[in-house]
């Protein structure tokens, strides 16, 4: 495997391979560098044709996990809307997840002090890295009261390639792994149960034209848990063809690896169902594989749980060409321990 700093040459010449190949996946420009404010900053909030979504897993010490999703999305007949939705695993044995939708007004950006907030009931302040806070609150009918207000207390660097976009396609595709792996403190609470926590996050910054299902029909994203060796997120879109990246973190350093195939019983896996079997990923810039089973769930839910209104589900639904699922959970593989999500219909 290549340090770093060697793998400016082969970005630019697996760039080459790809359009050559006519996969029609067109890499980031530019060389690999540590992630910025920029990247942290809302990219396409102004687009009414573009959404983006900032993703926080949290796995703490005690088991439970939460899963923090600030994102905008496309609703039929409503508009662009932003999205702030929590799950918790395993609070009190319980599962439990709520999500609220906004108009876009209610978000806001300070650039001077690093902050993002959401009708002052959803923060993310701090730049991404040690002392990066995370806030969210809410209270819903038939779904109770949340509370999560946690901070990272350190973090490995975030690294993106370039500019961070891809061309998907005729779509733009945009990632930025912020914090690959950091340690957190802090508390969470679902009505009464309320607990002090410590433990790991992840978290990453998306944008993309359109939705996410008009480029990619599955995606996933991962942290291992016990060091921080992989952490990233990779899509497959309607062509089987898989994009993004995943960051390893050796003894040379941070390494950025990016997907050339993804194959399960011995075939490519196209990502139209959720796996079956256990996968394997090879790179198109490292001669390594990564093994990983996401066939055994902790939790599934569907995305449209936690939506506002029984007609912003039926549209929303349609409009998308079906139901989004999340499944998330933990499996072992080579020496490292991965916490996965998987997103599809």
């Amino acid at each position: 495997m290549r340090i770093l700093n060697s793998f400016v040459f082969i970005f630019a010449f697996a760039g080459i391979v790809l359009a050559a190949a006519g996969n029609e996946i067109q890499q980031p420009s530019g060389n690999f560098r540590h992630t910025d404010n920029s990247d942290f900053f809302a990219k396409a909030m102004k687009s009414e044709k573009s959404t983006e979504a900032w993703t926080y897993s949290f796995v703490f010490d005690n088991g439970t996990r939460a899963y923090v999703n600030y994102a905008t999305i496309i609703i039929p007949t409503s508009g662009k809307k932003i999205g702030c939705d929590i799950a918790f695993v395993g609070l009190k044995g319980k599962n439990s997840n709520i999500g609220r939708q906004y108009p876009l007004e209610r978000f806001s950006e300070d650039k001077s002090k690093v902050r993002i907030s959401i009708k002052e009931e959803y923060l993310m302040e701090n730049k991404p890295g040690k002392g990066h806070r995370v806030l969210f609150t809410a209270n819903k009918e038939n779904f109770g009261s949340f509370l999560l207000d946690v901070t990272f207390s350190s973090a490995h660097k975030g690294m993106v390639p370039g500019n961070g976009n891809w061309k998907v396609g005729d779509n733009q595709y945009g990632s930025a792994i912020l914090i690959p792996y950091g340690r957190v403190s802090g508390k969470i609470a679902h009505d009464k149960d309320t607990l002090e926590v410590k433990g790991y996050g992840y978290m990453e910054h998306t944008w993309q034209s359109g939705n996410a299902t008009d480029i990619a029909v599955r995606a996933f994203n991962l942290s291992e848990a016990t060091k921080g060796a992989y952490a990233g997120r990779i899509a497959i879109d309607k062509k089987g063809n898989p994009f993004g990246y995943l960051l390893q973190q050796t003894t040379d350093g941070t390494q950025i690896l990016f997907p050339k195939r993804i194959v399960a019983d011995g075939k490519d896996y196209n990502g139209k169902n959720f796996p079956k079997s256990p996968f394997q990923v090879l790179w198109q810039n490292a001669s390594d594989t990564l093994t990983i089973d996401m066939t055994k769930p902790r939790q599934k839910f569907s995305m449209l749980e936690n939506f506002d209104g029984w007609f912003a589900k039926k549209a929303t639904k349609l409009m998308l060409g079906g139901e989004i699922y999340f499944w998330r959970g933990r499996s072992k593989a080579n020496g490292n321990v991965f916490d996965w999500s998987i997103t599809g219909f």
